[in-house]
């Protein structure tokens, strides 16, 4: 920043490091985990690929390093304790410090109060929101190392809006009261915690139970009318973990098309019918 102009032409995360959780994609395609972990390391990151699933992870990996990016891989259940720890020292080792850290995993178990096993429950609260607790448990420490760190955590339109799975709906709740929480503790340590809500794109974990019908459905369900990716979500990523967003933290973005603006009642881009 000069004179208070964010200079635009150098890379954004120029000599910065980063952790991704999630960072794999569950099929074919690019997800939200693997188009942030792709586009980090483009603007100069050096980005620590996590996930649970070695080939996911290296397939990222691939990607990065076919464009010359600097990344590695790790492997671990970050619903687990020891494996967040050693997780961050594994960035510390390799890299020397950690400087941005994107809680991305996430899974979903349809049904209401009534329908969900306990089982389920669990699981979803697990990975959805514990995930963040120990993620975050231990890259903080290392981030107030540095003197500052930015932390960003993917909740969902669900946590803001009604859906089909009540477990999901809480859990993604969960994550931006925890934002906000994470933010205001924090934020005299110069760490900056904010939350990106995406919409419905089109990504790998929903992919399998698509098909063109409900994918134009989705599509035109909110005021833009275009489909969205994991893409979307990864530059949402990219300003929070930038130094633009230096006096942001706390917040909550949709990255939804607008979905979250609007009502069934009082909008439809189906019929454009006015109420």
């Amino acid at each position: 920043i000069i004179k208070g102009v964010i200079m635009t032409n150098e890379l954004r995360l120029r000599d910065k490091v980063a952790i991704i959780t999630g960072a794999g994609s569950s099929g074919p395609g690019i997800g939200n985990g693997k188009a942030t972990a792709m586009l980090f390391a483009r603007q100069g990151a050096k980005v620590l690929i996590v996930d649970s699933q070695v080939d996911r992870a290296e397939e990222t990996l691939k990607l990065i390093q076919e464009e010359n990016g600097v990344a590695s891989v790790f492997q671990a259940d970050v619903t687990n304790a020891s494996d967040c720890e050693s997780m961050v020292e594994a960035a510390m080792s390799r890299y020397g410090r950690v400087d941005i850290l994107d809680n991305n995993v996430g899974i979903s178990r349809r049904g209401t109060v009534l329908e969900v096993s306990e089982t389920d429950w669990d699981q979803v609260m697990a990975v959805n929101v514990k995930s963040i607790v120990l993620a975050s448990k231990f890259a903080i420490p290392a981030m107030i190392e540095n003197g500052q760190g930015s932390i960003i955590n993917i909740s969902s339109i669900a946590g803001l809006r009604a859906h089909s799975s009540t477990p999901y709906t809480a859990s993604k709740s969960a994550v931006i009261g925890l934002t906000f929480s994470m933010a205001a503790d924090h934020g005299r340590d110069g760490i900056r915690v904010n939350c990106i809500a995406p919409g419905l794109p089109y990504t790998p974990m929903v992919a399998p139970r698509m098909n063109d019908d409900l994918r134009e459905v989705r599509k035109n369900a909110a005021p833009l009318g275009t489909e969205g990716t994991g893409w979307d979500v990864a530059y949402a990523a990219l300003f929070f973990a930038s130094d633009e967003s230096r006096w942001v933290t706390g917040v909550t973005m949709p990255v939804d098309a607008g979905l979250a603006a609007t009502s069934p009642v009082t909008f439809s881009t189906l019929d454009q019918q006015k109420y």
